[in-house]
């Protein structure tokens, strides 16, 4: 399962094809021992159209999309990524090209990207067995709550009987707002938090897929995305989270120039299992806080990750009661 450090080299001397890595391939994620690997391979590496993981410590850390202390966990993402091989490679591959680009950059590749695996056969298979939408009967209300104090903007996200789950009528309300923040300089202080039991569990899962034309809700994406309003408008967010702050819930909060946390949220990235990546930004928004490898890591293994452990990272600045 894990190569040593003269295993990969005598892989990579073999000159193996692009091809025998990733999607349909025997190594659909590449995982190695770190100590005493040869940093001559970095190029290499970064290059391969799968995940690559090290296992310990050595110098081709940071050519790897993930990096484990030890073998703890690893066993989960290989499995994760041998379901969903194409989504995991694309996931990789976009979290790579992130890291290089300027954020407003980063946002268009990542749509791209999420445009592309939208008509991927791991995405269409899941569609096809999802359960039919529910009834939005038990919701009342608009779907963020706006409220101004002074200079102070208040949004609170207001769908608590679906847990916050971002539709289509949610994601345009918080843009038409963040749109008018953006153009108003007295607005210094902006609080974004969400009623009922969580923040958010992350994009509606009823509406995954419901556009026929990719290229046109790859357009709207660029038009519409709170994710670009929220990375210019950073330094007067404050994120309050608390509960499940899960997919879009976590892409959006981080790009707060401030994230609090309640010691009961927990975090996660779970697009992979439905054969998709991060879409509300997060490909963005997380490598910026915590790292392109934690990113990945959290995408990969679909783990939840605990406040303490998110406060350790930097995925948020507080834990408040």
């Amino acid at each position: 399962m894990i190569l040593s450090a003269d295993a990969l080299a005598l892989l990579a001397a073999s000159h193996p094809a692009p091809e025998d890595f990733g999607p349909r391939s025997e190594r659909p994620c590449l995982a190695f021992a770190l100590a005493g690997s040869d940093a001559g391979l970095a190029d290499w590496l970064c290059g391969l159209p799968c995940p690559v993981v090290g296992v310990g410590a050595g110098p081709l850390a940071s050519a790897c999309d993930v990096v484990l202390a030890d073998e703890t966990g690893l066993a989960a993402i290989i499995a994760n990524v041998a379901v969903r091989p194409f989504a995991a490679m694309l996931l990789v591959q976009q979290l790579r090209l992130s890291e290089q680009l300027p954020m407003a950059a980063a946002l268009t590749a990542e749509s791209l990207a999420f445009a592309t695996i939208q008509r991927g056969g791991e995405f269409l298979a899941w569609r096809a067995g999802a359960p039919a939408a529910p009834s939005h009967a038990d919701e009342a209300g608009p779907p963020v709550i706006v409220e101004m104090e002074g200079s102070r903007l208040m949004l609170r996200l207001n769908r608590p009987a679906r847990f916050n789950a971002v539709n289509v009528a949610m994601r345009d309300a918080l843009y038409e707002v963040l749109r008018v923040a953006l153009l108003d300089p007295a607005i210094t202080t902006i609080q974004l938090s969400g009623a009922g039991r969580c923040f958010s569990v992350g994009g509606d899962v009823a509406e995954f897929g419901l556009s026929h034309d990719v290229a046109e809700a790859h357009w709207v994406r660029t038009l519409r995305l709170p994710a670009t309003l929220l990375a210019q408008l950073a330094p007067r967010v404050t994120a309050h989270v608390h509960g499940a702050v899960v997919g879009a819930g976590v892409e959006m909060a981080a790009f707060a120039g401030r994230v609090e946390a309640r010691a009961d949220s927990w975090f996660q990235l779970p697009e992979l299992k439905y054969g998709l990546l991060p879409g509300a930004g997060g490909t963005v928004s997380l490598p910026r806080r915590i790292g392109r490898q934690k990113t990945a890591y959290m995408a990969l293994s679909m783990r939840r990750i605990p406040a303490s452990l998110a406060l350790e990272w930097g995925l948020v600045d507080a834990i408040v009661p």
